[in-house]
């Protein structure tokens, strides 16, 4: 695949940051938009998405640094090269990270925490789709060797140094698997956004599917430096789905307080004309 999308003289661009930012954007944008939707004043869901990003990319960075101190402290300007590496550990610890921090700024800004979640669910599954795609052209994350008339083949040595792809080996684009299913997730919550019956129902939908579509990608992902678990039952993204799924079982159950109130149409009492009996004048 590509993982350079383009060079600007001896400046790389690759396609991992590049898609990953404009999955960032369009996201941002749909958040505005189911904002308006749900009620919930843009601006703060504005920010909120800024600072829990900031928060992400800080601290998935911070670990790097701390991770590779010592040969950083040798190598200075290999700090460059930290933004060109991808794992799953990362990405779970940034998302930790950014959830603490989006919570705290929900909190004291008085943002509902259902309303907010169901504000965020499709904006989040359309991030993680170019996300997948951004993946799906670096290499990271790689799927398992493949027969099948739609597998590919890396064969740029980038994407073997970056994200440790292997080459000439043709693999399941897995990673197509799950920006195409993330996509999905994402169009059915914005069509089912008029639809929600309580606060929280789009959350705990947008977990659920995202926790299934995560287990079951794992299977066709290669197993190296994804965590194998129980004697390789399973690997770490998969216990996460399933920590996603009952999150998101949770979110749905029904209650009373969280219930959104259906506006019931307005009944016209006043007199039509012809109920209306016309007296008779007296001179």
């Amino acid at each position: 695949m590509h993982p350079v999308l383009f060079h600007i003289g001896s400046l790389v661009i690759p396609s991992y940051g590049a898609t990953a930012a404009l999955g960032v954007l369009l996201a941002l944008m749909l958040a505005l938009y189911t904002a308006r939707k749900i009620a919930i004043d843009p601006n703060k869901i504005w920010n909120l998405c800024i600072i829990a990003l900031f928060a992400a990319l800080a601290s998935s960075r911070l670990l790097l640094v701390i991770a590779n101190w010592t040969v950083l402290r040798h190598h200075p300007l290999w700090m460059l090269s930290l933004a060109m590496i991808h794992h799953p550990l990362l990405a779970a610890i940034g998302t930790l990270f950014a959830l603490a921090v989006a919570t705290i700024y929900a909190r004291v800004n008085d943002l509902p925490f259902r309303a907010t979640a169901d504000v965020l669910a499709a904006p989040a599954a359309l991030g993680l789709a170019f996300e997948q795609i951004g993946a799906l052209l670096a290499g990271s994350g790689y799927g398992t060797g493949a027969l099948v008339p739609w597998a590919i083949t890396y064969t740029d040595p980038l994407a073997a140094r970056w994200s440790g792809a292997p080459l000439g080996i043709p693999v399941h684009p897995v990673q197509a698997y799950a920006a195409l299913c993330l996509l999905a997730i994402a169009v059915a919550l914005v069509l089912w956004l008029p639809h929600r019956r309580q606060n929280g129902d789009l959350a705990g939908i947008f977990l659920m599917a995202t926790g299934i579509v995560l287990f079951i990608t794992e299977f066709w992902r290669d197993p190296i430096g994804r965590g194998a678990l129980f004697n390789g039952i399973v690997k770490g993204p998969q216990v996460a789905g399933i920590v996603l799924v009952v999150t998101g079982a949770i979110l749905l159950l029904e209650r009373d307080s969280q219930r959104i109130a259906i506006a019931s149409a307005r009944v016209d009492t006043a007199p039509s004309a012809s109920s209306q009996i016309e007296r008779p004048t007296h001179g």
